[in-house]
């Protein structure tokens, strides 16, 4: 089968091989991809700003059937619609994998980065992980679950309360799936981005948050003052991974506030407000990936239309059309590429 290999550390190194068709062991199934989304860690492969088992096939978030079931799962029959979790493999001892959280383990294996993902015809996971899609939710939509849960698992972290007003910086994909996820909850959102987020601005207001603001040209402090009564915002949610992002978003949040770090900085550094933090009495939170827990609420939001996935995809292509979905995310007209197999 061809699949979408990164085969060395660096910028680039990323081919379409030949490799063989894998077949699951007893607690696993083996699961025929319809569609695998570019995520930013994909990317950040691709550029050489993380680093993988190489060679591996990446592609963490996909859907698709199962094909072949490993002879001690009972759970799941041949045809199932399904999604996965990356986890592919937890040393199920420390106390993260006793808690369920396997995004802490400092063992977990997962799929796409350590053991092949799903730019590609086929994959095998372990049936632990995999969750069979609701009747309605379709196959693009679903694979999208894993941003999805990563997302419900930033919102999950703090309380949010009926009527909260909520900034969530960065339009991204993440960005606009916590931004739903948080208006699920009650809260009015305030989604921010610059001039070359226009597409994805313009996807928040298909969405219909409830404020959209381009913070080239508007204050968003005066912005969020406006319309909490100089309170500030209860809660912060930063997507982006941008340090000026950060130190603003501090700054947004009224006495008491909540702040949520989401996205990934490349930055070694960054610079942080401690005593604002402690003259506010802001409450920090850091949130990282998903977990099991996380899955099932996410399918269920898709499914009762809270959640609408599906809307930010902005292209469909090959595994062999990398490049170009690569340059569609990268030039800012993008939101989420997925990825189809090739025979």
């Amino acid at each position: 089968m061809k699949a979408l290999v990164k085969t060395a550390p660096g910028f680039g190194n990323l081919e379409v091989l030949d490799r063989e068709i894998p077949e699951p062991e007893e607690n696993e199934v083996k699961i025929k991809v319809h569609y695998a989304g570019i995520c930013g860690t994909d990317v950040h492969t691709y550029e050489g700003h993380y680093n993988v088992n190489f060679p591996v096939t990446l592609g963490h978030e996909f859907s698709g059937e199962i094909v072949t079931i490993g002879e001690n799962v009972q759970d799941f029959e041949i045809g199932d619609r399904v999604t996965s979790e990356t986890t592919y493999y937890i040393c199920g001892e420390c106390e993260y994998c006793q808690t369920g959280d396997y995004n802490l383990c400092n063992h977990r294996k997962g799929l796409g980065t350590q053991q092949n993902g799903g730019f590609t015809q086929y994959l095998v996971a372990r049936a632990a992980s995999v969750h069979k899609l609701p009747d309605n939710v379709s196959y693009k939509a679903a694979s999208m679950t894993e941003p999805l849960a990563c997302a419900h698992h930033a919102v999950s972290k703090i309380d949010i309360n009926q009527g909260d007003t909520v900034v969530v910086m960065g339009p991204g994909p993440i960005g606009l799936l916590v931004a739903q996820v948080v208006k699920s909850k009650g809260g009015k959102v305030v989604i921010t981005g610059l001039d070359n987020d226009k597409a994805r601005l313009n996807k928040a207001e298909e969405l219909n948050l409830d404020h959209v603001v381009n913070i080239q040209h508007t204050d968003l402090k005066e912005y969020v003052n406006n319309i909490t009564n100089n309170y500030g915002a209860d809660v912060v949610l930063e997507c982006s991974g941008a340090v000026p992002a950060a130190k603003q978003g501090l700054d947004l949040l009224r006495k008491k506030g909540r702040y949520v770090q989401v996205g990934i900085f490349k930055d070694a550094e960054i610079p942080f407000d401690l005593e604002k933090i402690v003259q506010k009495e802001i409450r920090v939170v850091g949130s990282r990936s998903q977990k099991p827990a996380d899955w099932e609420p996410s399918l269920q939001l898709m499914s009762t239309g809270q959640v609408d996935a599906e809307a930010l995809v902005t292209a469909e292509l090959d595994i062999t059309e990398w490049d170009e979905g690569y340059n569609h995310i990268k030039g800012g007209e993008g939101i989420k590429v997925l990825l189809r197999p090739i025979e």
